[in-house]
């Protein structure tokens, strides 16, 4: 058995097999050529040594005075021979078996056998290595095209292969023979002469890794990718941040000159790639998602279908729609807002009379953080609370009272200087937004009469785009919203 010990410190040593896998695959093979030889193998014994330098194989049988199954039992006499005169009616025995007795046939299951296990460990091998590895990068060469898949060599001795499916393909790029594949795990299957890798060069995330390798400040946590979208191939949009203020998070992504971020768009066959600053705000991500567009204005229409307008100059309209309307569909995607891009001039043509400006909009992406509404001068954020609580006493309480007197210039409250005013007047500019309500409260009683006369003089809007409308129709002549009309209970 010096050649199967040889073979054994072999794939232990050389090809990374482990001990109990080596073990199990070598008696498995022994075994099923010892059942190929007898006809089963429940009395096959295999044996190693302590340091797995060599194996053997015996044959367990019972000890008996008149053998009826030679292969599970002994004769007495022949059992003493073997293992001494102390051995007795009932003992069992182990013979050793010489392979080499074995029949042609049972030695050539047993490679056989051997060969499977071996196979299977080293695919077991392989799978638990790169399960782990899914969402990670992976270099290979251009092997051979099937069906419009591609697949990849990934070294091995071709145990591991790669395969880049059509649909996970980058639409401008075209590979020949030995060409270098830089690619993304998405997957990991087993298949019948190995483990195959699912590969990817269209994900964002592909875009993601190739940067990360390029931006230290990306691998040791300083900034961090928030969301990303791409069309593989023409153009890919990365929202980063940092929570290091004295860190430009775009401009380390970018590098110097644009060296880093060049390198990148090389890997990708020059793929446009814009990189932004991610911000709560959903007005500002708008913005900056739209890039390289600049955009003047963004309206929130409707806060709860995520609906918003970004209102551009006429020479930025096309960069921010972008070819077939590309730019905005990936800002979409990134912002996970609807977005309608209009000119300052088509805008003037809306009515955006009836939209409600969402106050510090930011809270739509974060559900936990709350703003209360200021109503008081003594609410604002860094007031004096002496000027406001002379302000108070002088009857002066309320946002609008303050407004209202400071535009009239008619407060003359001993202690209070005009700087102190305007001082109170800019808080509130700065954090007080003011909502009109066009809804105005009916008397409590009405004649008949009057009620006709208000209901015929009373105009009505679409709650949508804020066109006119009357009560006999049932849908928005402009956007085209369907709605009844239904009287309140009294």
């Amino acid at each position: 058995m010096s050649e199967m010990a040889d073979a054994i410190r072999q794939l232990i040593q050389d090809k990374g097999y482990s001990e109990d896998s080596v073990r199990q695959t070598i008696e498995k093979a022994l075994k099923a050529a010892y059942k190929r030889t007898y006809g089963t193998d429940e009395n096959a014994i295999v044996k190693f040594n302590d340091d797995m330098s060599d194996v053997s194989i015996y044959s367990r049988k019972t000890v008996i005075d008149g053998v009826w199954d030679p292969v599970k039992e002994i004769e007495l006499e022949e059992a003493k021979q073997l293992a001494g005169d102390d051995v007795e009616e009932g003992d069992e025995i182990d013979i050793l078996e010489d392979p080499k007795s074995f029949k042609r046939t049972a030695v050539a299951t047993g490679k056989q056998t051997a060969h499977q296990g071996l196979n299977e460990t080293y695919k077991d091998s392989l799978y638990n290595d790169y399960k782990d590895k899914i969402g990670e990068l992976i270099i290979g060469y251009y092997q051979r095209e099937r069906n419009g898949n591609i697949y990849v060599d990934l070294g091995n001795a071709g145990r591991l292969e790669g395969v880049l499916p059509v649909k996970y393909q980058s639409k401008l790029e075209f590979y020949e023979k030995n060409d270098r594949i830089k690619a993304l795990i998405v997957d990991i299957k087993k298949t019948n002469s190995g483990i195959q890798l699912v590969l990817s060069r269209s994900d964002a995330k592909l875009v993601c890794q190739i940067l990360e390798k390029e931006v230290p400040e990306l691998s040791d946590g300083t900034v961090e990718i928030v969301r990303s979208v791409r069309d593989a191939g023409y153009r890919t949009k990365i929202a980063v941040t940092t929570k290091r203020e004295e860190v430009d998070p775009v401009g380390a992504c970018v590098g110097l000159k644009g060296v880093r971020i060049q390198n990148v768009i090389r890997e990708l066959s020059n793929e446009k790639i814009d990189v932004l600053r991610y911000d709560d705000d959903p007005v500002e991500f708008i913005k900056n998602a739209l890039s390289p567009a600049q955009v003047e204005k963004v309206v929130i229409l409707d806060a709860d279908k995520r609906q918003a307008l970004a209102i551009v100059e006429e020479s930025q309209f096309s960069l921010a729609i972008g070819r077939t309307g590309q730019n905005v569909r990936l800002a979409n995607r990134l912002c996970d807002w609807n977005i309608d891009v209009k000119t300052v001039e088509q805008a003037q043509d809306m009515d955006l009379s009836n939209v409600t400006t969402v106050v510090n909009a930011r809270n739509l992406f974060n559900a936990e953080q709350s703003y209360d509404e200021i109503t008081t001068v003594a609410e604002l954020p860094g007031v004096n609370e002496a000027v406001a609580a002379l302000l108070k006493e002088n009857g002066i309480e309320q946002i609008q009272d303050f407004v209202d007197a400071y535009e009239s210039d008619s407060i003359n409250i001993e202690n209070i200087s005009k700087e102190d005013l305007d001082q109170i007047n800019k808080l509130i500019n700065e954090n007080v937004e003011f909502v009109e309500e066009d809804a105005q409260e009916e008397p409590e009683k009405q004649t008949e009469v009057q009620q006709e006369a208000a209901e015929q003089e009373e105009e009505y809007f679409c709650p949508e785009c804020g066109a006119k409308i009357t009560l006999d129709m049932t849908c928005c002549p402009q956007c085209g919203v369907e709605f009844e009309f239904t009287e309140d209970e009294e």
